[in-house]
């Protein structure tokens, strides 16, 4: 009856035709598919579910095996709601040229994924971060062009195969650092004119993160004026990654340390790491959040930046870090990126619940779960 509740309800944030979901919040894992449970689903109220895959991985062992979609289309028969961003990663390497083999590779990649995923998942992105996932100096109209290329592709797909009210709809992947002046080019111009200009298009993704949540206002100032009024835009990754990080050096609570034989001269990574080494009680790692002042002050940036997204009008949906995988916790150390701070359930640096199911972090899951009812 739960689930059955929960799908009318989600339902109920869907409206027809491409305007898509109003404002909902959903679980976002990123490459992450093994850490897909659905308890920690249910527990939170979450009724949608988002994953990405990197697109040359499809080579392995074929699309329909890949862990991301195989766990997207799992998480579709259930009930919930799913957006599948489709990665194609060239930050080391030199950007293909439209035409050259590389490229024909990936869209023959996307070729494969496709059938699988048409009419089944609801929003397919196409590109996950496609600046940051390539080099400054390819930035360039074969940039463009490469996934104009591409959403193309997948827009002849869906009008051959899924034409009649198809389910899934279509967003071009995710814009980052529009609080840079710098990262507002020729090429993010020419991406955003491109989706104006492409009626298939629903709109555009972005992925604040952020040191200031007033940090996330320049990203709807570039891009709100620049798409047609009936398209929206989602954000599939957000957070306040790089406060976190600029506060990883400090030094712990001293009453924290206290409590917990800590010295109080140690540093806050080094009471994560500590953590990811041997998960804490639930009560010792809400201790330390709840402790330190850096993070306390910060713990309704979900909804605070909730609000500021819903207050547009045009937020289709967003999703949150919803769970520390295994990328977040390797080669831990004082220099390493805080993501796991981000998640709902901290599933590494706090021990497992008596039924093996992962415990919330204090600070997310309230907030995450009352903003499933607004």
């Amino acid at each position: 009856m739960r689930k059955l509740l929960g799908l009318c309800a989600a339902s109920l944030l869907w409206a027809s035709g491409p305007a898509l979901a109003q404002g909902a919040i959903g679980a976002n894992y990123n490459e992450h598919f093994e850490d897909v449970d659905w308890r920690d689903l249910e527990k939170a109220d979450a009724r949608w579910v988002r994953l990405f895959l990197p697109m040359p991985q499809v080579d392995r062992a074929g699309a329909g095996e890949h862990g991301a979609v195989k766990t997207i289309l799992a998480a579709s028969a259930r009930g919930y709601s799913t957006i599948l961003t489709l990665k194609y990663p060239y930050n080391r390497v030199a950007f293909p040229r439209v035409g050259s083999a590389e490229f024909e590779k990936q869209l023959a990649r996307t070729d494969a994924v496709l059938p699988l995923v048409k009419g089944k998942v609801d929003i397919l992105v196409i590109g996950n971060e496609p600046f940051i996932e390539s080099r400054q100096q390819d930035w360039d109209d074969n940039f463009n062009e490469f996934y104009e290329r591409l959403a193309k592709r997948v827009i002849a797909y869906r009008a051959a195969h899924c034409a009649k009210d198809c389910k899934t709809h279509l967003y071009m992947g995710a814009l980052n650092h529009m609080e840079r002046p710098a990262w507002r080019t020729n090429a993010t111009e020419r991406w955003l004119a491109f989706v104006k200009a492409t009626p298939e298009l629903d709109g555009v993704n972005i992925h604040p993160h952020i040191r200031a949540i007033e940090e996330s206002r320049p990203f709807l100032d570039y891009i709100l004026p620049r798409m047609r009024p009936d398209q929206k835009f989602i954000v599939t990754e957000f957070s306040l990654v790089w406060w976190w990080q600029a506060n990883m050096k400090g030094t712990v609570p001293a009453a924290f340390a206290d409590q917990y034989s800590a010295s109080r001269a140690a540093q806050n990574w080094q009471i994560i790491k500590a953590a990811l080494e041997t998960p804490f009680p639930k009560a010792q790692w809400d201790a330390f959040l709840a402790q330190s002042p850096w993070f306390e002050s910060r713990k309704h940036y979900l909804a605070n930046q909730m609000k500021i997204f819903r207050d547009t009008g045009r937020l289709a949906v967003a999703t949150y870090g919803f769970k520390q995988g295994s990328s977040m916790s390797a080669a831990w150390g004082p220099d390493k990126v805080p993501w796991l701070l981000n998640s709902v359930y901290a599933g590494r640096t706090v021990r497992p619940n008596a039924d093996g199911s992962s415990a919330p972090n204090y600070a997310w899951i309230d907030d995450f779960k009352a903003l499933q009812k607004k």
